[in-house]
């Protein structure tokens, strides 16, 4: 079952990406050919008007397909500079019509985020933590480096800001943390009834791309945190904090990747985020439905911006690709002509095509890995 609601929870996020690419086509007058939830085979479709609606056999994404393939295909064969389109194609509408078309997806993905931060921080949520008590990890663990010892923190001590941010629990340590691989940060702690500075230099985890300062929670200081819903201004407040946050950690994460992490366990695949969604589904519902809302709710809308992130990426036959080039368009006044585009794309469809493989590889270690935990 796990599987099945991390399926069910991906598809409505591929569902409401496709939608918003749908919403703008129609409203711009852009002919859709086909609405689908899925790749391959149709398992079931149905056509209204000019479009046709389709379940297909593969759940792993899915597309809105856009009159101009064909005239894309007839003008690359003729060997023209520039696609013959209709008015009703994606390739006959003006360029910055094409831009909004692109954006639409992203931005539904953004609006679902958006709207998810909205309804946990209205709804408010309680979570268990350790206080921000800490210990050395090299006393627990004497095989690993403690960049906190290094800088001259104590166990016992407490952190109580990083960078300037407030820590209320441990979790907002972590949080801290592992946003800022291989950094200097300053990191305030309480030591009998003083407060102390000390900069210390995060480890870089090149398993994770994440950041570490060889510290861990005191298990004796379990806590359970309330946060009370807000009223409606500090609720959007809180959702645009959570939007940000969101962003700057996936920014941070692709960067991480240019410093020599290990991509194939930094990078999920298909299987490991339907995994991890389904996971938290299962193991939420035992807590009641006010707890599973919010913990899938907080998942879906930082999965729902890594879409949008990477969608957004100028990578041809993204959605980013897309709008590259039709501001090029725009900005030279002349229309790109079908080899170029043609070469382009398959460029771009080797990229994703490598990307792909590559967290199919991390999810075959994954699975494996799970394997022998079980």
């Amino acid at each position: 079952m796990r599987i099945l609601y991390g399926l069910l929870c991906l598809m409505f996020l591929v569902f409401f990406h496709e939608l918003g690419h749908f919403i703008a086509a129609k409203i711009f007058g852009v002919k859709v050919e086909a609405f689908s939830i899925g790749f391959g085979p149709r398992l079931f479709h149905k056509k209204i008007r000019d479009t046709d609606y389709r379940l297909s056999l593969v759940p792993l994404g899915g597309y809105c397909a856009m009159k101009g393939e064909k005239e894309f295909s007839e003008s690359l064969k003729a060997g023209l500079d520039h696609i013959e389109a209709s008015s009703d194609s994606i390739y006959g509408v003006h360029p910055l019509k094409r831009v909004l078309i692109a954006f639409a997806g992203p931005f539904s993905n953004m609006v679902f985020s958006f709207v998810s931060f909205f309804v946990i921080a209205t709804l408010g949520y309680s979570y268990y933590s350790y206080s921000t008590k800490i210990i050395l990890s090299d006393e627990l663990y004497p095989e690993t480096h403690s960049a906190a010892r290094d800088a001259g923190i104590l166990s016992g001590d407490r952190i109580i800001s990083i960078d300037g941010k407030k820590t209320f629990s441990f979790s907002d340590i972590l949080l801290e943390v592992s946003s800022r691989p291989d950094e200097e940060v300053d990191v305030i702690v309480e030591r009998g009834g003083e407060e102390i500075t000390f900069r210390v230099r995060t480890d870089f985890d090149k398993s994770t791309g994440t950041g570490k300062i060889g510290v861990a929670a005191d298990q004796n200081t379990l806590e359970k945190f309330e946060e009370s819903g807000k009223p409606f201004f500090s609720a959007l407040k809180k959702a645009f904090i959570g939007m940000n946050q969101g962003f700057y950690l996936i920014v941070k994460g692709i960067f991480s990747l240019f410093k020599g992490v290990d991509i194939s366990k930094s990078l999920s695949g298909p299987y490991r985020v339907v995994d991890m969604l389904g996971s938290v589904v299962t193991e939420s519902s035992s807590e009641g439905f006010h707890v599973a809302l919010v913990n899938v709710l907080n998942f879906m809308a930082y999965i729902s911006l890594s879409l949008c992130f990477m969608n957004l990426l100028p990578v041809p036959i993204l959605d980013g690709g897309l709008i590259l080039f039709a501001l090029i368009e725009t900005v030279s006044r002349k229309k790109l002509s079908p080899k170029l585009l043609y070469y382009i794309q398959f460029a771009g469809l080797l990229f994703i095509v490598l990307v792909f493989l590559v967290g199919i590889t991390g999810d075959v270690r994954y699975f494996l890995d799970n394997l022998k935990g079980d």
